[in-house]
């Protein structure tokens, strides 16, 4: 009899917790060790506030968990770990468009009332981080698209799309190795950021904040156009269909382009000491139809995992993470622009990052993309209708027509 009885708990083991084995919980007190899973782009500005925090609380360490370098993989491992219910994550970030997904699936918690004062972050980073009223993230990480250009070239930025052709068709003659612009362009989330861009500086929007998709409009024809006539005459030169982050910042550095879309974290790269162009580079709001343009909204923000077992370390941890001096102490190490509005006006800041004012500017100007459970499905039908478009394959107007149903189906789920 003792015999069939260890048998038998021995074959559930590995799936039950009977024969004398009680299932673990979550301390009463919700405290305890705690991982935060962040990208290796931010690691060593994360891992300097991890020590301030693992230096003052032995029995509540913080661990870094590195995601895959692209964002579809970090994506799917956090899907896997929500829907497998594990406990090996409790702080995780999320792309400033995963939020919808992640609170409407309960893989989150919402953020408690009074964990922080909003009136001290820049109201767009709070859009990112809620859903349906309710924040359910911690607004951390942000940005959006800069124009970067040769200063040593170009006296002073262009606001308007004409007024870019217009200086590269003063520049260019002497330059015979350049070409005009080049962009985030490639099949890849960049090239739902760079459309949603071109139609919001044409005075449009991909669709409006009850979800309904507005493609059919002279301003949605007039963004998809420049790009598409960009491309055509030269003025993007031939393989910037092809580019990626990686691939703008080369064109800059080696001096293929006069102006090139990136993010804040360019321009130290463009001005490092070992940098071909370094200060010969300079950054303005991104440029319009009609005046300066409007950015999408990017970033980056905290939320705690529904499944967590230490959830008051963690809330702690998130308090201290996105407190000020360790915002401060976060961007001087890395140049990914923070959620925090002072520290745009920070004068210590600004000296190490001269474009802050008017990434400031381009942030309170900038939109969301389309806010969607199934964001995955939205930005591929996106990215699917645009890229035929570059590549001369469909007219701008088939395009655009066949998004707008896509999208009218896909933003009401």
């Amino acid at each position: 009899m003792k015999k069939t009885l260890l048998l038998a708990c021995a074959l559930t083991l590995a799936t039950t917790t009977a024969c004398g084995a009680d299932e673990e919980e979550a301390p009463a007190d919700g405290r305890g060790p705690i991982t935060i899973v962040d990208t290796q782009s931010h690691e060593a500005a994360t891992r300097k506030v991890i020590d301030a925090w693992n230096a003052a609380h032995p029995d509540q360490q913080v661990t870094l968990d590195i995601q895959p370098k692209d964002a579809d993989s970090q994506r799917q491992r956090l899907i896997n770990n929500a829907q497998t219910k594990s406990d090996a994550m409790d702080v995780i970030m999320l792309d400033a468009v995963w939020t919808a997904e992640f609170a409407a699936n309960r893989w989150v918690d919402p953020i408690a009332a009074g964990t922080f004062k909003a009136e001290e972050f820049l109201a767009p980073t709070l859009q990112t981080a809620t859903y349906r009223g309710t924040l359910y993230a911690m607004p951390w990480l942000t940005g959006t698209g800069l124009l970067y250009y040769r200063s040593d070239l170009v006296d002073k930025a262009p606001t308007t799309w004409a007024g870019m052709k217009e200086t590269c068709d003063e520049v260019l003659p002497g330059h015979k190795e350049m070409s005009c612009y080049a962009g985030l362009l490639d099949k890849y989330e960049g090239l739902t950021v760079s459309f949603s861009e071109a139609v919001q500086s044409a005075g449009g929007t991909v669709a409006d904040e009850s979800g309904v998709p507005h493609l059919d409009t002279d301003a949605a024809k007039a963004g998809l156009t420049f790009l598409v006539d960009g491309l055509k005459s030269g003025m993007i030169p031939k393989e910037g269909i092809t580019f990626k982050e990686d691939e703008v910042k080369n064109a800059l550095q080696s001096g293929k382009v006069l102006f090139a879309r990136s993010w804040a974290s360019l321009y130290g790269t463009a001005n490092a000491a070992d940098s071909p162009v370094a200060g010969k580079v300079g950054v303005a709001p991104i440029p319009g139809l009609d005046g300066p343009g409007s950015g999408t909204l990017g970033g980056a923000n905290l939320a705690i995992s529904a499944f967590s077992k230490h959830k008051e370390t963690a809330k702690d941890f998130l308090a201290f993470l996105t407190s000020p001096e360790q915002m401060k102490t976060w961007a001087t190490v890395n140049s990914t622009p923070v959620a925090r509005a002072a520290l745009y006006d920070d004068p210590e800041l600004v000296k190490q990052y001269p474009y802050l004012p008017s990434l400031k500017d381009g942030i309170v100007a900038a939109k969301p993309r389309p806010v969607a459970v199934k964001y995955g499905d939205v930005t591929a039908a996106i990215q699917n209708a645009v890229y035929p478009a570059l590549s001369g394959e469909v007219a701008v107007d088939q395009a655009l027509s066949g998004l707008q149903q896509q999208l009218s189906g896909l933003l009401k789920q």
